[in-house]
């Protein structure tokens, strides 16, 4: 009977006990090393204080900027063809180049192609010989100085807290991370016209209206009509 009393008394909450006394020696196990190695702690209180810096940081860049990731560089195209049907015979331009107000860019039968504004050829239609008529777009070209960053931005991402002369800072994808300047040049009064798309959900369609920025074209002689970029606007 005293055998078993002490048997019995013995494994009353053993197994949880046992648990217990392990998990409470890991623990103390642990402070114990932090204690010996106050670099450690030093080192977690620093890695702490960096993620909460870098938290705050955020937030607040979130606060401050409007980020519009799709977004491109680019100015209106000027189109030039004949006034009247003719065979496409020479070109005097090349594409890239700086041509003059007036300058004679091609022939179209008997009708010479000229430059309305300065400005700089983006395409030809070079395929002598073909047939060209009004409609076509035999050369085109932009004004270097009506270069904009677009942004397209949907209604409900920010677009109230858009206004003209904003401060943009944008990079171009070509070009890394490099920061260019620029300023809120206008905002659509009209939505994009979307996308022809079929779809069976009764989801409402996402409306889009373009942000543009100006920029100093000379001092960003890099940039190019058509390129990709991305822009924060400053609240």
């Amino acid at each position: 009977m005293v055998n078993q009393g002490n048997s019995g008394g013995s494994n009353t909450g053993g197994p949880h006990e046992a648990n217990g006394g392990e998990n409470m020696g890991g623990r103390g196990r642990i402070v114990q090393r932090l204690k010996q190695n106050p670099k450690i702690v030093g080192a977690l209180i620093v890695i702490a204080i960096i993620v909460l810096v870098g938290g705050i940081a955020y937030w607040q860049i979130l606060e401050t900027r409007l980020y519009i990731e799709n977004s491109q560089i680019k100015a209106p195209i000027i189109t030039l063809a004949p006034q009247s049907s003719g065979v496409i015979d020479k070109f005097y331009v090349s594409e890239g180049d700086h041509v003059r107000r007036n300058q004679v860019l091609a022939k179209v039968g008997d009708e010479l192609i000229r430059a309305k504004k300065e400005g700089r050829v983006i395409s030809l239609m070079n395929t002598p010989g073909q047939l060209a008529g009004p409609q076509s777009a035999v050369v085109q070209m932009i004004e270097p100085k009506q270069l904009r960053v677009v942004g397209r931005l949907e209604e409900d991402k920010g677009l109230s807290d858009v206004h003209v002369g904003q401060r943009v800072i944008f990079t171009a994808d070509a070009f890394g991370s490099k920061e260019y300047e620029g300023v809120v040049d206008s905002i659509a009064s009209t939505a994009r016209q979307a996308d022809i798309v079929f779809s069976i959900s009764d989801k409402r369609e996402e409306k889009e209206f373009e942000v543009k920025a100006t920029f100093d074209v000379d001092a960003y002689p890099e940039l190019k009509n058509g390129m990709s970029a991305k822009m924060w606007v400053y609240k």
